[in-house]
């Protein structure tokens, strides 16, 4: 069966076409930087690669690009629409309807609608990820795997917020987790390579960013929360922020609330204190002096030490840290600067290895290293399709 995998994030496509149960890889690709006037579009078979550079205003029009490359009278890879099995859709936020993966219907894409508030940088995108596809693969089973189903593991003690009972009892005001097929691919492919099963961190840093705390391969504790909003510093959403400033900003500076949340969601992050969303082009610009970008860098790195050490402590104890997606896999910048001074738990980095760049998963620290550092390329698109494939089998 040929499985279509859409993952839509923020600011960015993923997409891969693939043959199971053998998990062969037809195609591979990614649009990113979507919404910039230079946007990135990759296109790879086994004897072609297309990359371009051109605007890609939003989702919708990503989407049809990877349609049209798919069915490319020369560079294609299928000749109908009618090949495509199965179309597998990251959604990042199921709320509480949603702990598996499903079959997509008119109630099903309701419910993701209404969970738009949530996740407004995502859930968007990733309707209008399933809309598209329904129109372009109309003879496709359309498939849901929800990023918070990873997380169900949590116990009440970590995903229960401080607030009146009845908040969760009836509204289901709670902890839910997010990038929950990438933490969940990369500490298994750990678990793997430490054979055993392990206390670990797993750090997933892209344009969206977050931790997971990780006990006996399952979700003990997690950055983001109702929304995929806190946490740690990313590409345009501030991550922690104490709520007072939110009041602050509506009594005393006259904002609305829909303005500031625009503020923390779209203009915070590394693009408020730098300019740049891009951390491509923040480590560029701190590599010629800009203070900014440097200190920028520095924050980013201090709260993910921060929640190493209290993840830690949740674990009693670390076997391993797992650097993951854009940013961690290709940043050496970044893990240098979060695995300096960090010897108190034992992580020491070897500075040649974290220079490696690398598709396969390694190991970046050095042999007295207690704690192992590992660089663990996610495969979010794959779990998307095993989970597809096991669905429809079932």
């Amino acid at each position: 069966m040929k499985i279509l995998i859409i993952n839509s994030g923020s600011s960015s496509i993923k997409y891969q076409l693939m043959v199971m149960p053998t998990n062969e890889v037809i195609c591979t690709g990614m649009i990113d930087r979507i919404g910039l006037e230079t946007s990135n579009v990759i296109f790879k078979t086994g004897t072609n690669t297309i990359e371009e550079t051109f605007p890609i205003a939003n989702h919708k029009v990503g989407l049809q690009k990877v349609a049209n490359m798919l069915l490319d009278a020369e560079k294609g890879v299928i000749k109908s629409t009618s090949e495509i099995g199965a179309v597998g859709h990251r959604v990042v936020h199921g709320g509480s309807a949603f702990s598996d993966t499903v079959k997509i219907d008119e109630k099903v894409k309701l419910k993701i609608k209404e969970l738009f508030e949530l996740a407004p940088l995502h859930n968007p995108a990733n309707l209008e990820g399933i809309n598209v596809a329904e129109e372009i693969f109309s003879s496709a089973e359309q498939i849901a795997v929800f990023d918070t189903a990873f997380h169900q593991t949590m116990p009440e003690l970590a995903y229960k917020y401080a607030i009146p009972n009845y908040l969760l009892t009836e509204h289901k005001v709670r902890v839910y987790g997010f990038h929950g097929t990438s933490h969940k691919y990369v500490s298994e492919k750990a678990i793997g390579q430490l054979e055993k099963k392990a206390k670990i961190i797993t750090i997933h840093l892209g344009n969206g960013c977050s931790m997971t705390a990780i006990k006996d391969g399952k979700s003990i504790d997690h950055t983001m929360g109702f929304s995929p909003s806190n946490g740690l510093i990313m590409g345009t959403r501030a991550g922690d922020i104490d709520q007072s400033v939110i009041f602050y900003m509506v009594k005393n500076l006259g904002y609305t609330a829909d303005e500031v949340n625009s503020i923390l969601l779209k203009q915070s992050g590394m693009l408020g204190l730098t300019g740049y969303s891009d951390l491509r082009d923040i480590e560029a610009e701190a590599e010629k002096g800009n203070k900014d970008c440097i200190l920028a860098l520095q924050m980013n790195a201090y709260r993910i030490k921060k929640t190493i050490g209290s993840y830690a402590a949740a674990l009693n104890g670390l076997d391993a840290i797992v650097f993951t997606a854009g940013i961690g896999e290709n940043s050496s910048y970044i893990r240098k600067l979060v695995c300096t001074d960090m010897d108190y738990f034992g992580i020491e980095l070897d500075d040649e290895k974290n220079q490696i760049r690398s598709k396969e998963i390694r190991e970046i620290n050095t042999p007295n290293s207690r704690a192992k550092v590992l660089v663990v390329p996610t495969d979010e698109e794959y779990e998307i399709a095993n989970q597809v494939y096991q669905l429809l089998q079932s």
